[in-house]
């Protein structure tokens, strides 16, 4: 298995013969609006795509999405809803979301599982976990949608953990499954009013201490409304003498 970091939460999975593009944010560099009123009012995305991104999006057969809704154009904007529009790849999402990409001339194929039970995914199985993106007030506002738990023959098993904050769903995830790959959001993001939304540095480094696996942090450096760097993330997890991957944007990762 290899995965290969692109730019926030989009990533390329390679699962045999098969390569799956995950929440794909394809805009140019601030070509997407602020997401914050005050402060920090970049447009986003903050960094273009690595000069690997093209190779890699040539090899894409299959896409999987999060979540799409309510303006999350950080995993999945106009721009990469074109690209996929325009190549029909085949767009792998939960039943939720398939109306809404289909109504956008997309490749729709829902996928047969839930919260309770795995499905067929690309001759292994899938299973969706539960998000929190966000509590409170925000909470009530936003899109949740799910992490996905990936089994395939003869690859580690893989969970990438969507945009979610560490809740008692994910943590028995971890304890029941124990993935052994874990991507999860790392970004400490927020808007000008109320708490994070996913994943900051000291929920990352818990949940890299309850994994005790191979546990893989994006979400970084990307989007206007995410504060926590690379670095800060890094010094950090060697504080807590936690093992932490934090990959470049193009980077691979083989596992």
């Amino acid at each position: 298995m290899k995965i290969q970091q692109l730019r926030n939460a989009t990533i390329l999975l390679e699962l045999g013969q098969h390569r799956i593009l995950v929440d794909p944010m394809l805009a140019r560099q601030g070509a997407l609006p602020p997401l914050r009123l005050f402060g920090a009012r970049q447009r986003n995305p903050l960094v273009e795509l690595p000069v690997e991104a093209g190779a890699a999006l040539e090899s894409v057969t299959h896409c999987l999405i999060t979540h799409c809704r309510k303006g999350h154009f950080d995993h999945l904007d106009r721009a990469g809803a074109k690209w996929l529009r325009e190549r029909q790849i085949p767009v792998i999402c939960t039943p939720h979301d398939a109306e809404y990409l289909a109504r956008r001339g997309l490749n729709v194929q829902p996928l047969l599982t839930d919260h309770e039970r795995p499905g067929p995914f690309l001759g292994g199985r899938i299973r969706t976990i539960r998000c929190t993106h966000g509590r409170g007030l925000v909470g009530r506002l936003m899109e949740h949608g799910v992490g996905f738990l990936i089994e395939m023959p003869g690859e580690p098993s893989l969970y990438l953990a969507g945009d979610t904050l560490l809740t008692d769903a994910v943590r028995a995830c971890v304890r029941e499954h124990r993935p052994e790959v874990s991507v999860i959001p790392a970004g400490g993001a927020r808007f000008d009013l109320g708490g994070d939304i996913i994943m900051g540095i000291d929920e990352v480094i818990e949940f890299a201490r309850l994994s005790g696996e191979t546990v893989v942090a994006n979400h970084l450096e990307a989007i206007s409304h995410c504060p926590v760097s690379r670095v800060a993330l890094a010094e950090a997890a060697a504080r807590a003498k936690v093992e932490l991957l934090i990959p470049l944007d193009g980077e691979v990762l083989s596992f």
